[in-house]
């Protein structure tokens, strides 16, 4: 049977719903600095006018390179909460130095101070170097007060950002889930702090992963309201950063939730979580209504073999992934094309599957590869 050719987003939502597209979507993982780096200026510039500069930068590096378009947002929506407390925030800037700068917050919450701080780059992802909670017992009672239901949200860029994703790819909204790649971001010390916690204080660490399924749970609601063609969970790192015992106490629970909701919306719900996956994998194939998973990475970075996931998950799941970003995608093009075919012979039968990348590709991620990855999935990606 011969097939017309089709627009991105047809060919990509073809593939999440289990059909046949004419050919294997090229969809590689360049959310942030390939797009920065393609506008030529200070990443910096970027990241201080927020999600929605990145969003355009993303769509001029999607027809650039000429790739099926992931259109994630994160300043699509603004989620307002019910006042728990008189909170008044504090900013201040560092000067230059280095290349780089950190933005300091300071939260007067009810008399009560918690403070973090981000740093900029001119080069670089920002990165989070201070957290608000020093000592999780003595600065949950506080944190918490942040912490009220969501009420209500506005949606300023939303229509804005559907139309520039457009026949491109797919238009994602992303919501989280508890677990310890959720909690890292608030805890100063990192993976250990946060793990330590599960085991010291389990009281407060279950009260916390509840008020975020509350409040994740109702994000997804109000997302699914918008009807985006996808409803995206990013959990990177879920099974990297904790035990197998720790991603079904915390993480799985929302999962299951959200994927249902999604389910019987008629969204396909999409799993980002890079690093090990494979008894991540047996939780969601067997216990969630998830339709795709990305991104699948191959050792040492992960576990996956992608021919294994293939014959055990993809029957259900439509696998996303999973070419080498630390190794293959800086190697000459031509060991680019031939990764890209072997990943295409291990996972394109009967369809559900998408030519990616495993997780982000990095900055100096030469664009002749790019190029490389795209041009095999037109020659040579054809679903048998």
């Amino acid at each position: 049977m011969a097939f017309s050719e089709m627009t991105s987003k047809e060919r990509l939502m073809t593939v999440l719903r289990g059909g046949i597209p004419d050919r294997v979507p090229c969809m590689p993982d360049f959310s942030n600095m390939i797009p920065c780096r393609l506008t030529g200026k200070p990443f910096w510039d970027i990241y201080m006018e927020g999600n929605a500069a990145l969003y355009r930068a993303y769509s001029k590096a999607v027809e650039y390179f000429g790739i099926d378009g992931w259109f994630q947002t994160n300043s699509a929506m603004t989620f307002q909460r019910e006042s728990l407390a008189d909170i008044k925030v504090t900013r201040t800037v560092d000067p230059v130095q280095n290349n780089r700068f950190t933005i300091h917050s300071r939260y007067d919450i009810d008399g009560d101070i918690l403070t973090q701080g981000k740093t900029m780059f001119v080069a670089d992802s920002p990165a989070q170097t201070e957290r608000l909670m020093k000592d999780i017992v003595r600065d949950f009672p506080i944190y918490k007060k942040m912490l009220g239901r969501i009420v209500s949200c506005e949606t300023p860029l939303l229509e804005e950002q559907r139309a520039m994703c457009g026949d491109k790819g797919i238009f994602c909204l992303t919501v989280g889930y508890p677990g310890i790649q959720a909690f890292i971001g608030t805890i100063e010390g990192g993976v250990e702090a946060a793990v330590y916690a599960c085991y010291d204080e389990p009281e407060i660490m279950e009260e916390w992963a509840a008020l975020m399924d509350r409040d994740y749970v109702r994000m997804a609601e109000m997302m699914l309201d918008q009807k985006p063609d996808v409803l995206l969970l990013g959990g990177s790192g879920t099974l990297t950063l904790a035990t197998p015992a720790l991603v079904r106490k915390y993480a799985l629970p929302t999962i299951k939730t959200i994927t249902r909701m999604c389910k019987e919306a008629g969204i396909p719900s999409m799993l980002h979580s890079c690093g090990r996956s494979m008894a991540f994998l047996e939780m969601l194939y067997n216990e969630t209504d998830l339709d795709c998973i990305n991104p699948l990475e191959e050792p040492p970075m992960g576990d996956v073999d992608l021919a294994e996931v293939k014959r055990l998950y993809g029957d259900k799941l439509c696998l996303m992934g999973n070419l080498n970003t630390t190794n293959v995608l800086i190697e000459p093009k031509e060991r680019v094309a031939e990764a890209c075919r072997r990943a295409i012979d291990a996972a394109a039968k009967n369809g559900r599957f998408i030519l990616s990348t495993g997780d982000q590709l990095g900055r100096d991620t030469p664009d002749e590869n790019i190029f490389a990855m795209v041009e095999t999935a037109k020659t040579y990606g054809k679903y048998n």
